[in-house]
């Protein structure tokens, strides 16, 4: 990607990575980590043309999600948390990838684009 001058990197992160969470702290440093590695190569290499950004899902319906939740209640209570009223679908994370990694988002590198619906905005 140096080499020619332009390219996007696009690392996952997860909400747990600017939130901690109980019980998850392993994972909550994970994702801590994904988003200090983005942040930090995007510095090293923005004046190549190479751009580095993460996405933070929030809450997707996803195998994990159903792990995590463990019971239609607890899905249905985390669903009443997300101020969109509803859980992300892998839809809405494939775009915003699709939008960073398009010219669209040119001017943008170091940053996590947090897509949750709002449960984080408050």
């Amino acid at each position: 990607m140096t080499a020619q001058k332009r390219g996007s990197i696009i690392n996952i992160s997860s909400t747990y990575g600017h939130e901690g969470a109980a019980y998850a702290s392993v994972y909550a440093a994970s994702k801590h980590a994904v988003e200090g590695l983005t942040k930090s190569a995007a510095l090293e290499v923005a004046s190549t043309g190479v751009r580095v950004n993460a996405v933070a899902p929030g809450p997707t319906d996803t195998g994990m999600l159903d792990r995590f939740t463990g019971t239609p209640e607890n899905k249905k209570a985390l669903i009443g948390s997300v101020p969109l009223g509803r859980i992300g679908k892998p839809d809405d994370i494939a775009n915003a990838v699709l939008f960073l990694a398009a010219d669209a988002s040119s001017f943008v590198t170091g940053q996590i684009f947090t897509v949750d619906g709002g449960k984080t905005a408050g």
